[in-house]
């Protein structure tokens, strides 16, 4: 299947909203970790959200000049042609843009999908975040409301975060403190400044104890409930039932029950960056110690190159990525999901 168009994404997350599952979103940073994550959407029969952070497109621009829309856009066009071969259903996105670098990332993005668009064609990626949590609430929704619009003109979904979510993230680094938790009433000026669909469809990032990385049991205090409170404290404003599509940030080594809570309570999508790093150099890091004498010239000799070739240690770890995103779909209930 190509990759979604604006209409079957709204699709994807309506019937993610309604099913009470979610969309692994798999952050990738070359070719090889891409396919790794359609083949394990693929191996789960989900659809699935794949998305470029800024580290990862200035790392797809190359060590050269390291820019980002080169890398993403490139990443994107080569996204649109091979997953074709993959039947499932694809969305592209950006992941965290803070406010420095929306001009090198975002904006940019945003202009060449609305070039597409006015051209008759999809916009090159789906949604975009916009990451204010480290901006005061007035100006990071002041900024959300401009890209709102732009986005909307493009047929793109933009996601926000409202409010820090802990640890680090390419270079934004937030306090693990009691901050963490996102209030009802920063829900209520995020639908009163963004609306809640009539201004363009947007994701919320709220926060609710969330880490980026992975974390030890006990040193961080998830509390997906509060999501219920976001809801129910903005539907009794406005009168719209359950009126966000919530994204889960810091998703790696989350417990089985915390994701269940978070999923009953409107979460659409959940980012899963650590675990799929991970289970995509540890088969590389197998390889290399199992076959020392071979990757290596050593004492003179020649190696081997039949075990140098990085094809022999790339399957491995495609298979390993994909194998990791396989279970994330299991464990947000998007596997066997996907749309015909």
């Amino acid at each position: 299947m190509p990759i979604a168009t604006p209409e079957v994404y709204t699709e994807m997350l309506d019937r993610a909203k309604a099913g009470k599952f979610a969309y692994p979103a798999i952050n990738v940073t070359s070719t090889q970790t891409l396919h790794a994550a359609l083949r394990g959407f693929a191996e789960a029969e989900s659809d699935g959200i794949i998305q470029i952070s800024t580290g990862g497109a200035e790392f797809l621009g190359g060590q050269y000049s390291k820019d980002m829309v080169s890398g993403a856009v490139a990443l994107a066009e080569f996204a649109h042609i091979v997953a074709k071969k993959y039947p499932v259903n694809i969305a592209l996105h950006t992941d965290h843009c803070p406010k420095d670098k929306l001009d090198g990332y975002v904006r940019p993005l945003l202009a060449v999908s609305k070039e597409r668009v006015d051209a008759g064609q999809n916009p090159l990626f789906q949604s975009h975040m916009w990451d204010g949590s480290a901006e005061n609430l007035k100006d990071n929704l002041e900024i959300g409301q401009e890209l709102l619009a732009r986005a909307a003109a493009a047929k793109i979904i933009l996601e926000v975060e409202i409010t820090p979510t802990g640890g680090e993230e390419d270079g934004v680094t937030h306090e693990i403190n009691d901050e963490l938790y996102t209030t009802v009433d920063d829900a209520i000026r995020t639908a009163e400044a963004l609306g809640l669909g009539e201004k363009g469809r947007y994701l919320l990032a709220a926060s609710f104890g969330n880490v980026h990385g992975v974390y030890k049991p006990g040193n961080v205090v998830l509390r997906p409930e509060l999501l219920k409170d976001l809801q129910e404290g903005v539907a009794a404003k406005f009168g719209q039932a359950s009126p966000f599509d919530f994204v889960f940030h810091g998703g790696s080594g989350s417990t089985d029950e915390e994701i269940a809570t978070a999923l009953e309570n409107g979460v659409v999508k959940m980012n899963l960056d650590t675990d799929t790093q991970y289970a995509f150099t540890r088969p590389v890091v197998d390889h290399m110690f199992r076959n020392y004498d071979g990757v290596l010239k050593v004492d003179g000799e020649v190696g081997n190159k039949k075990v140098y070739d990085p094809r022999s240690w790339g399957k491995a770890a495609e298979k390993g990525m994909a194998e990791r995103v396989q279970q994330a779909c299991v464990s947000l209930r998007s596997a066997g999901t996907k749309l015909k």
